[in-house]
């Protein structure tokens, strides 16, 4: 949006602001900051493996099954090996705490995400997903129905998604206002193919893009998919709605921290088709499972018995596969010390990315696999606010609210659930992917901010464009702020860019190693939770049958 555009976007509400009870101008100073502080993954320590300066070990541990990472990927990985009835494993996690992209924040107003936030109603592919919801309570009855019932506690209330565009609030993400008849029907167009997608069912029984991924077609014509970008699929399809090519590469931004002329359009269209609906109703296959605290209940749920197997602020910096072990050697730094374990299996749940710096022999067709992965940057602001700003449209905020043109991604609102309607002190949690870098590119202003540099600068400048933003859509922003806490995450997701998902490289670590077997989300080529508790539970069950333990008593199912 240029700058004509956003003033005569914004004149009707900018208007309102800029007048006092008395009609005097307001003075146009903008405040100071608010206070708040910035976190992100401890840098520091992940960056010493290129150092490799760690004290030799001083104890040798004998540990069946080590699992190095503690996102949602290896936490899937011990939840599944404790139902199984095995304890006898070890997880490790280079931060101070579990979760990695889904952990949370909490303060007097409300807990908050630093990260994921949302999980869709989980497919009946998405077995060891629906177990787990199953088993906390919040799936009702047989998982493996057809569409099974949820606890309301966490299931998105209404509203659920609002978009701001030309100065006004619409229900929905697809742009309605001022749009021409002509666009409208493309709109229609494109929904009743994305239900025609979703029900495409080829002879093996398999949906053209099922969740998880793996048990989707392999039919030559949805493979051929993955060759093309996302933006050249809708204009060979004739799309052309300027609305629609919007709602595209925000859902890949969303979702994958790009630009839609930069992803798979196999990718992209699984974004769409992916999930259980009947019909075309786009809105019954968005339905979402949600807290105040974002995923962090998912991975919480995961951990609860695993403590006692869990090991944080340990780094994982060798690991050596020999004929009959595999040793792995961690630095704990609260100690400074390192220890070696001595292991059968190893389940590796942190980014492939890694592998390289920490195996001491990669092979070559791990490396050659690795060449041109990219991973997106993300900042997550989380503003605490004396009270809910105003919609102007006489009806409360919905729990995602967007704003058309921006770079972010809107804000989600912590106590959506609370159904609360008067004015009350909340928490918005503003998402910024930074689509324009990548690992392969000149870091920009951005980016050596989201890396390097005094804190305290990092934390103003992304605090400032979190405000700069949301204050065309809420022009009292800067008055009711009181907190604004920065999260950097600078690998957050994998990038699916064209060729990455069918095209060879990310199905070499699907088969891993004889004793090394990778279970992170990288392995689909989507950073999703169903994808990353897919792997880790499959990772676990292929250990399972290496060590010759059969979980008949436990099983989740089909699981892949």
């Amino acid at each position: 949006m240029n700058r004509r555009d956003f003033l005569g976007a914004t004149a009707t509400v900018g208007a309102l602001g800029l007048l006092n009870a008395c009609g005097a101008p307001l003075q146009t100073t903008k405040p100071p900051l608010p206070p708040g502080e910035l976190g992100g993954p401890n840098q520091h320590l992940g960056h010493r493996l290129r150092r490799q300066d760690f004290p030799a070990p001083d104890e040798v541990r004998h540990i069946p099954v080590p699992i190095v990472g503690g996102g949602v990927a290896g936490l899937s990985a011990a939840w599944r090996l404790h139902r199984a009835g095995m304890t006898d494993f070890m997880l490790l996690e280079m931060e101070a705490e579990l979760g990695g992209n889904a952990r949370a924040g909490r303060n007097e107003v409300s807990r908050y995400p630093l990260g994921a936030h949302y999980l869709p109603l989980p497919s009946r592919e998405a077995v060891a997903t629906r177990a787990l919801l199953a088993e906390l309570g919040v799936l009702l009855g047989d998982p493996h129905a057809a569409q099974p019932a949820y606890d309301e506690k966490y299931l998105c209330h209404a509203p659920q998604e609002r978009l701001y565009i030309d100065g006004y609030w619409q229900e929905g993400l697809w742009p309605t206002v001022g749009v021409a008849a002509a666009e409208r029907a493309q709109y229609a167009k494109f929904l009743r193919q994305m239900g025609e997608l979703r029900r495409e069912i080829d002879p093996r029984g398999r949906r053209a893009f099922a969740s998880p991924m793996t048990l989707s077609s392999r039919d030559a014509r949805w493979l051929a998919l993955d060759r093309l970008d996302l933006r050249a699929w809708l204009l060979r399809e004739g799309y052309t709605a300027p609305g629609l090519h919007w709602l595209a590469d925000y859902a890949c931004r969303d979702d994958y921290g790009t630009f839609a002329a930069e992803t798979s359009a196999w990718a992209g269209l699984h974004y769409f088709c992916c999930r259980d609906s009947d019909g075309d109703d786009e809105h019954a296959a968005w339905q979402v499972l949600t807290a105040p605290e974002g995923n962090a209940w998912l991975t919480a749920g995961l951990a609860k018995n695993i403590q006692p197997q869990s090991r944080t602020q340990a780094l994982v910096f060798r690991i050596e596969e020999h004929k009959h072990n595999i040793v792995v050697d961690a630095y704990f730094p609260a100690e400074n010390r390192s220890r070696r374990l001595i292991a059968q299996q190893l389940i590796w749940a942190a980014p492939l990315f890694l592998l390289p710096q920490v195996v001491s022999t990669p092979p070559s067709h791990w490396l050659a696999a690795l060449h041109g992965i990219d991973y997106a940057p993300w900042v997550v602001a989380n503003l605490t606010l004396s009270a809910t700003p105003p919609t102007r449209i006489g009806a409360p905020l919905a729990w995602d609210n967007v704003i058309y043109g921006s770079e972010a991604l809107g804000y989600v609102v912590a106590t959506h659930q609370q159904l609360r309607y008067a004015p009350a002190p909340t928490v918005l949690s503003w998402y910024r992917p930074l689509c324009e870098e990548s690992m392969h590119r000149q870091p920009s202003r951005q980016r050596r901010l989201s890396a390097q540099g005094d804190r305290r600068d990092q934390r103003d400048f992304w605090a400032e464009a979190a405000l700069a933003d949301l204050e065309r859509a809420h022009p009292e922003i800067r008055e009711l702020v009181t907190r604004i806490d920065v999260h950097r995450h600078a690998h957050a997701m994998v990038r699916p860019h064209p060729g990455r998902i069918w095209g060879g490289q990310r199905q070499v670590f699907e088969h891993g190693a004889k004793r090394l077997h990778c279970a992170h989300a990288d392995v689909s080529g989507m950073s999703l939770f169903e994808e990353a508790n897919d792997r880790g539970v499959a990772a676990a069950e292929t250990v399972l049958r290496a060590l010759g333990i059969h979980a008949h008593a436990t099983a989740l199912g089909d699981t892949a």
